[in-house]
């Protein structure tokens, strides 16, 4: 790449900047040279820019955390109370409403909804967020309007998963038998339904949440992409693009621990949901 298409470097200038990358040693060396490096927080230098690759990534991280915070905590306010009233209605218009609402959430992609909205924003209601993004620090009303539509875009599939899960979790929760017993106890259905059958409902509906904010940063690559948002999905995609290969390993490897790290953060929210649960 630095040679160019018609071997503009000469023969030593070559072997400089092999050396220069650690590519002229053996394979098994440059690995362990790297992992070494990777573990310390040192991630390389871009090809393109020449700027270290974990600083880059550390100015991007916020921006991808942001979107794929917003974009659950929208999934679970949405998602777990149409779950419920699927379960609890009495209503077969509402039920099937719900349950027809959750079926198409999970079939149309993402990147689909993504296009969709910015259509019917900028056709239908002459409105579209501003092309720089904006801290929500130094602007929080110029940035949660940049974020709206991306957050809906990734949100809507992920409201699904949770409307189906809390559905099931719920029908078999009130179908055990602690809940009949707080029934006949006298407790008001209220009580019965958030107290007892809606706290042991929620542990599957965690799980979920936390696998698929998991896939939620993969999502964001294509989203970022077609929403301008400098993430690290925006990042990453940019270097396939400029063949810049530190700051592609170093953004794989960030999404890695970040799936990783929330996983445990899921199994260590158990314990709060479940006094069964105790990690010994």
């Amino acid at each position: 790449m630095f040679a160019g298409t018609e071997g503009q470097l000469s023969p030593a200038q070559r072997a400089q900047v092999l050396h220069q990358f650690g590519l002229d040693r053996p394979l098994a060396i440059q690995y362990v040279l790297w992992l070494w490096n990777v573990l310390r927080g040192n991630f390389g230098w871009s090809f393109r820019s020449g700027q270290p690759v974990a600083g880059l990534l550390a100015s991007r991280l916020p921006v991808t955390i942001e979107l794929a915070v917003l974009s659950v905590g929208a999934a679970a306010a949405a998602g777990v109370p149409l779950g419920v009233l699927a379960s609890t209605a009495r209503s077969v218009r509402a039920k099937t409403l719900v349950q027809v609402v959750g079926l198409a959430g999970l079939s149309v992609p993402n990147f689909w909804i993504a296009v969709l909205l910015i259509i019917v924003a900028s056709y239908a209601f002459h409105w579209l967020p501003a092309l720089i993004f904006a801290s929500p620090f130094a602007q929080p009303w110029v940035n949660l309007q940049q974020m709206l539509l991306p957050v809906l875009s990734l949100a809507l599939g992920l409201a699904a998963v949770v409307v189906r899960m809390t559905r099931s979790a719920m029908l078999e929760a009130l179908g055990q038998e602690y809940v009949r017993v707080a029934r006949a106890k006298g407790l008001a259905a209220r009580a019965v339904l958030l107290r007892h059958a809606m706290r042991n409902a929620l542990i599957p509906v965690v799980t979920v949440l936390g696998l698929q904010m998991g896939y939620l940063l993969g999502g964001v690559v294509i989203t970022e992409q077609i929403f301008g948002l400098p993430g690290l999905g925006w990042t990453l995609l940019n270097g396939v693009y400029q063949r810049d290969y530190p700051v592609v390993q170093g953004a794989v490897m960030l999404f890695a621990v970040m799936f990783v790290l929330t996983n445990l953060t899921v199994d260590l929210l158990y314990t709060s949901l479940d006094p069964r649960i105790r990690y010994q």
